[in-house]
């Protein structure tokens, strides 16, 4: 089949996130300007340069009494975020807080995490996730459409679970990331293996 996005797709649920699957979950954590924590995940998320390490997350807003979510809004306040990347044994805590909350819910005490303070930015980060990435705002872009935005950060903080360090190498294995599908879709990445590029030396 062929569709125009504009004509509609005739099917019954959009499959345009199923075709650009699998997509790492950015589990965005953030701090209002009152203090109150935040965290909630986006799955149009990716790292988008290498030196500096830099990352971006798409918000599509759905709250008509302010300009996207309260994670764009608290990035907007604040000028950090941090980046928790997802574990398979976290999928239902991550879950949990993709529930649409009052800006005054601490999501992290709604979804029973437990968090640490980052070490170059003011926010929380989920304590035992394998990676975070601590991130200083660098651009908000708006996007086609109504409240979507694209958030790009510079990473300042790198942390790794040292379970994870096996032989100098960052292991997902050991910790198996999850995904995002389509639908109601996700997956758990629990095998790898390596291409060596033709022009490797």
């Amino acid at each position: 089949m062929f569709y125009r996005p504009n004509d509609g797709h005739g099917l019954p649920h959009n499959p345009f996130p199923a075709i650009v699957s699998p997509r790492p979950i950015g589990w965005i954590s953030t701090r209002g300007a009152d203090g109150i924590d935040n965290i909630a995940p986006y799955s149009f998320f990716n790292a988008v340069a290498y030196s500096p390490p830099q990352v971006m997350f798409s918000s599509n807003g759905t709250k008509a009494d302010q300009d996207g979510k309260d994670t764009l809004t608290n990035i907007r306040d604040t000028g950090v975020f941090c980046v928790n990347i997802v574990e398979f044994a976290m999928r239902d805590a991550m879950n949990k807080t993709s529930a649409t909350m009052d800006l005054q819910v601490d999501e992290f005490s709604h979804a029973g995490i437990e968090r640490a303070e980052c070490d170059t930015i003011s926010c929380s980060y989920v304590a035992s996730a394998p990676a975070t990435l601590e991130c200083k705002l660098t651009q908000i872009i708006k996007l086609e459409g109504d409240q979507s935005h694209a958030v790009f950060g510079e990473v300042t903080g790198i942390r790794l679970r040292d379970d994870c360090v096996v032989n100098g190498i960052f292991d997902v294995t050991k910790y198996k990331p999850l995904a995002r599908l389509g639908y109601q879709d996700y997956a758990s990445i629990d095998t790898v293996f390596s291409l060596v590029r033709p022009d490797a030396k």
